[in-house]
């Protein structure tokens, strides 16, 4: 039989929370973010799911022909742009809309022969400082992009840094309204944290949820995907596979970093870190078995992790352990507790799911 460990998709948490964006984003228009594979989902398995988005923006040029595939024809957004100037051949063929954040991609659009004018996004840096225009070069660039007859609409995007924090969205979207002020074109700025936290001040015309499709809280620990209405979209769950009996003294796993000081039956799970299960994670992190809150003990290893089955006599070889997600019972473990305990957050967990691990549409 195959190793007891699978991935399972729920389509319909998916669908549910895209209507959570876009009943926050007014009547703004959705991107589904689908980056770095639907953010580990898979772009095939989440597109049915996500068609009711405005559009689906993403990163590489595989993923917009993979779309394409798909049966899409609606706007594709590439949100890093062009990395060289025949990526500008692939955006004419499929008619794809990208961002342009420096100079050398204005240099190459006036080089480009194109019989249909590109949409694009001008990117504003206003104060993420990793892309962007600064304030004082973006209405420059807005004129040089206005100028070529190979582009068509101009739209007008920046991305906040901490709208899920403290600093909150007010000096960047200050920025923002100074630098297009005037500027015919449609606004993007929101992301997931900006649309839950902030609403209709930063829904503009286009919204760009990402996390929050994917049923993680942005500002976790702060508030959960419960007070956001989210449901997860991701289960990753796995058997144990063995179980140990210990007593005073004895240690599990590697450097023996976690001892027993009582007599404790410990369950061997079929998951480790070559199954994208967080090698950092500690003894305590949090886990379900047969739906009963317990927790990780020692070391996760290559292919195991060892749990304390205290809370659950009953558990033996076979029975299921959830390791976030969806459990038995109707029982529950966010993704966000699982990466909190392992000092990141949801989103890794989600791109780092192995390719050896088994994924189905739940």
């Amino acid at each position: 039989m195959p190793r007891p460990i699978e991935a399972l998709i729920h389509a319909d948490a998916l669908t549910h929370n895209l209507g959570v964006a876009r009943e926050r984003a007014g009547g703004a228009r959705v991107w589904a973010v689908v980056k770095a594979n639907a953010y580990g989902h898979g772009l095939e398995r989440v597109f049915e799911a996500l068609r009711g988005a405005d559009g689906f923006a993403l990163l590489d040029l595989d993923e917009a022909e993979r779309l394409r595939r798909l049966g899409w024809r609606g706007p594709v957004l590439l949100l890093e742009g062009c990395f060289e100037p025949r990526d500008l051949e692939l955006c004419s063929r499929l008619n794809l809309w990208h961002t342009v954040h420096r100079e050398a991609q204005i240099d190459w659009l006036s080089r480009h022969k194109t019989q249909t004018p590109h949409r694009v996004f001008l990117k504003l840096n206003s104060g993420m400082n990793r892309l962007g225009f600064s304030p004082t070069a973006f209405r420059s660039a807005w004129a040089r992009l206005n100028a070529l007859p190979q582009v068509d609409e101009i739209g007008l995007m920046t991305h906040f840094a901490d709208a899920d924090g403290a600093a909150g969205v007010a000096e960047q979207l200050a920025s923002f309204e100074s630098a297009t002020a005037g500027l015919p074109g449609e606004r993007s700025i929101a992301n997931s944290a900006a649309l839950l936290r902030h609403g209709l001040a930063t829904a503009a015309d286009w919204v760009r949820p990402g996390i929050l499709v994917y049923g993680s809280a942005p500002d976790f620990p702060a508030h959960d995907i419960a007070h956001w209405g989210l449901r997860p979209t991701m289960t990753l769950r796995a058997q144990i596979l063995a179980v140990q009996s210990l007593q005073p003294g004895d240690a599990v796993g590697y450097g023996r970093s976690f001892v027993a000081d009582q007599p404790l039956r410990v369950g061997v799970v079929a998951c480790g870190y070559a199954d994208g299960y967080p090698r950092v994670a500690p003894s305590g992190t949090p886990v379900l078995v047969e739906g009963v809150r317990t927790r990780t003990v020692g070391r996760v290893s290559m292919d195991m992790i060892a749990v304390d089955l205290s809370p659950v006599p009953g558990a033996q070889p076979g029975s299921e352990v959830t390791l976030w997600g969806h459990g038995p019972r109707d029982s529950l473990l966010a993704i966000d507790e699982v990466a909190r305990s392992a000092g990141t957050v949801g989103y890794e967990l989600m791109c780092a799911l192995a390719a050896r691990v088994p994924v189905r549409m739940a």
